[in-house]
């Protein structure tokens, strides 16, 4: 008997990791989504003992201390408004979310590097405008050539995103996991179509 309440108890801790909770600013929308803004289930316990965040939505699963049996939370909201960055980090992820995981040459989303498109060799710079998302066949083909040199061109001219574009374009992703209590409050306030 004791062997089995140890087995399940170790599993059940395991299975708890499971639950993330959507963590909501104040105006409901989620504070990314690009990765979507989770907190582990005991993160979002403990900012509602805290009292942090409003709980909108749980599991049907439940935690236990001596005292108290409680259901755990699923989506939360904060409390206070977190406002959101203006500027864009210039990273590696945040190129390819712009370049929406594609080669910019070819439209191929398998193998992704990154290629500066004046090379550096001819004085190009490493900026939102010179570099784009390629995949390893045509970033090898192109080499430290121009473009017209090599016969190849962009599908679409590289520029500096905003933040609200790069949210806009992490919507287009969603992860591979949406819990179902989630899925209300992810896309409501995306335009509707005619």
């Amino acid at each position: 008997m004791e062997g089995n309440f140890r087995t399940t108890f170790v599993r059940e801790t395991g299975a708890l990791k499971n639950h993330p909770a959507l963590v909501l600013n104040a105006d409901y929308r989620p504070l990314s989504y690009y990765p979507l803004s989770l907190w582990p289930w005991q993160d979002a316990i403990k900012a509602a003992f805290l009292d942090r965040v409003d709980i909108v939505a749980e599991y049907d699963e439940v935690v236990r201390s001596p005292s108290m049996t409680l259901k755990i939370p699923s989506v939360v909201v904060l409390k206070d408004f977190v406002q959101p960055r203006k500027r864009v980090a210039f990273t590696r992820f945040n190129l390819f979310l712009r370049d929406e995981f594609r080669c910019q040459y070819c439209g191929s989303r398998k193998d992704l590097t990154f290629d500066h498109v004046i090379p550096r060799a001819a004085g190009g710079i490493t900026s939102w405008e010179n570099v784009v998302a390629a995949c390893a066949p045509c970033n090898l083909r192109k080499g430290s050539k121009s473009l017209r040199r090599c016969g190849m061109s962009l599908r679409q001219v590289p520029r500096q995103p905003t933040a609200g574009q790069l949210l806009d374009m992490g919507r287009r992703f969603p992860p591979n996991h949406l819990h179902e209590s989630w899925v209300d409050f992810l896309y409501w306030d995306a335009e509707l179509e005619a």
